[in-house]
C-alpha cells in the first residue's frame, strides 16, 4: 500500500489531470494528495479509478499529523 502522492508521481499524472479525470474541485485533491483531508468512499473510488489502481492499493491516512492543524483543541481555547 503506498500514499496517493506516491501513486501519481509513478504515473506521471498532474494534480490538473487529477482534477479533470475526477470532477472533484482542485483544493480538494491537493488537500487529499498532500495528506491533509481523508477523503469520502466516493471520493477514493473516483480518484483509485483515474489513476487505474485499486482503492485497497492506496493508503488513505493523514499525512499531517492531525493535532497539529488548526481546529478544536486546548491550543484554541476549546476542550477536545
Amino acid at each position: 500500500m503506498k500514499p496517493i502522492s506516491r501513486y501519481i508521481e509513478e504515473s506521471g499524472i498532474s494534480v490538473g489531470q487529477l482534477v479533470s479525470a475526477t470532477g472533484l474541485h482542485a483544493k480538494l485533491v491537493k488537500a487529499i494528495v498532500s495528506g491533509n483531508y481523508t477523503p469520502s468512499p466516493l471520493q477514493r473510488q473516483l480518484l483509485a479509478a483515474a489513476l487505474g489502481v485499486a482503492i485497497e492499493d492506496i493508503s488513505w491516512d493523514h499525512g499531517v499529523a492531525v493535532e497539529h492543524l488548526r481546529g478544536n483543541g486546548p491550543q484554541c481555547g476549546r476542550s477536545t
